[in-house]
């Protein structure tokens, strides 16, 4: 290439480009990726600065998320004079956004490449978001151990640490890690968020809230996804820490829904949160009397096509909501496209989102009043924790234990429903909804003095919550 040279980029890797301006774009990039910010189209104006650049080429080809990109060509074209780094992360993200392809591959290439060059935090957090959709947070913490060494004191790096620890269980030592990438950067909102499910988790909803408020000031340059989930763990802290339902409402309007006036607003990352919330309200009967209307203009947003197939949580979510508000029709169009869109999966992959349909199926019977149908589907001895693969973390898949807590109870298996809650009671007792549940439980099966003191456990801990909490 004329005029062409060898530059570095943030890394400290070599990057063959005749502009500054491309590595500048690049580096950029880097830190848009890695603080969840608004402009990670800059990747764009990269390319646009060296059209010739393989990995500007690249990185933009993995940001539109096609392997039909005109910029992927680019970069397989120069190939011959790219840099060892360039190619690495050509092979890593090609294969990456190849149709069909085999994820176990995926992320082995991704791990080969963090092997050469660990201190590439964007080829690790997008190594991350791969083991998450694949329900692996096991190989997510494989691939940040790898890099640590050389990255003890980055940003953002101890955030990336404290997540696959906490979906892993490892909660003193995600705490810890995200205590640290708090310390190092103040703004770093995935370890913000990260410690604020450690608190969730452990039910100290009172600390998350305080902490999360605290923080919220720097939230402004948060893509829409950042901001508005964020907020949606305020909201969440509110409703099981029994602050007044007021305060869910001013999040979901001024926090949530309000982030769809920006002119840069993506709508599905708000209607993921939006939707995730309304969920929850509505199991606990607070739905229809006081969102009913915010609910009403959610569904007929999510019930425009463009907002499907986008990914597998949101898809489960939309069903949910178009089955609640009446739009049979368009939720058996969604339904039967999930059912197409795995029929086109190789068997492997099949095999894998059998749940996740499932889940699907059966949310949209227990929505239309279909219980025993819904009961079918799942079994008796469904495991929620297999949904995993929809890319739900641990937080976010907690609403559907509710539902299916919620399926048991209402097809009468008590001792199921029994089982199963106090199974999740061990892992986290600070949830007053939770033991209301038990108590359901109990009574359906005549146990009244356990069913007496499961209604105490709520109480005590809905008072002290209520007593503990930021009140009007």
């Amino acid at each position: 290439m004329e005029g062409g040279g060898v530059k570095l980029d943030r890394w400290g890797y070599e990057v063959w480009t005749c502009s500054d301006d491309c590595v500048a774009a690049i580096n950029s990039y880097y830190h848009q990726v890695l603080s969840y910010g608004r402009g990670r189209r800059v990747i764009l104006e990269a390319a646009k600065c060296d059209k010739d650049c393989v990995l500007a080429n690249t990185l933009a080809a993995h940001f539109l998320g096609s392997a039909d990109s005109p910029h992927l060509q680019a970069a397989k074209a120069r190939l011959d004079q790219a840099t060892p780094y360039e190619r690495a992360v050509f092979g890593a993200v090609s294969y990456l956004i190849s149709d069909n392809r085999d994820d176990d591959v995926a992320v082995e290439l991704h791990s080969k490449l963090l092997n050469d060059y660990p201190k590439d935090l964007v080829s690790l957090k997008r190594g991350q978001v791969l083991c998450f959709y694949m329900a692996r947070p096991d190989l997510s913490l494989n691939l940040v151990q790898k890099v640590l060494p050389s990255a003890e004191q980055e940003d953002y790096v101890y955030g990336m640490l404290a997540f696959p620890l906490l979906e892993l269980g490892r909660m003193a030592e995600a705490e810890n890690a995200a205590r640290k990438g708090y310390e190092i950067n103040k703004n770093d909102y995935w370890a913000q968020h990260a410690l604020c499910h450690v608190f969730q988790y452990q039910c100290r909803f009172k600390e998350a809230v305080e902490f999360m408020e605290e923080c919220s000031t720097s939230w402004t340059p948060c893509s829409s996804f950042m901001l508005t989930h964020n907020w949606w763990h305020v909201a969440l802290c509110y409703l099981e820490g029994n602050f007044k339902i007021t305060k869910v409402m001013e999040v979901y309007d001024h926090r949530i829904w309000k982030e769809l006036e920006r002119s840069d607003a993506m709508a599905p990352e708000v209607y993921l949160n939006a939707l995730g919330l309304l969920l929850r309200l509505s199991i606990r009967g607070l739905l229809d009397d006081i969102f009913d209307d915010r609910f009403k203009v959610l569904a007929d947003r999510v019930a425009d096509e463009a907002n499907w197939f986008l990914e597998w949580h949101l898809d489960v979510l939309i069903l949910w909501a178009l089955t609640k508000a009446g739009k049979i029709s368009k939720a058996e169009g969604l339904l039967n496209g999930l059912k197409s869109r795995i029929s086109k999966m190789n068997k492997k992959k099949q095999q894998v989102m059998q749940k996740a349909i499932l889940l699907a199926e059966a949310l949209y019977e227990h929505t239309k009043g279909n219980d025993k149908q819904a009961l079918e589907l799942l079994g008796l001895d469904f495991d929620v924790n297999g949904c995993k693969i929809i890319g739900a973390s641990d937080e976010q898949l907690d609403v559907f234990h509710e539902v299916w807590f919620s399926i048991l109870l209402n097809t009468g298996e008590g001792t199921k429903a029994i089982g199963a809650i106090e199974k999740h009671i061990k892992k986290r007792d600070g949830t007053p909804f939770t033991w209301r549940l038990l108590e359901s439980g109990y009574r359906i099966e005549g146990r009244e003095e356990d069913a007496a003191s499961a209604a105490d456990k709520a109480t005590s801990l809905e008072a002290a919550y209520f007593k503990s909490s930021t009140r009007e």
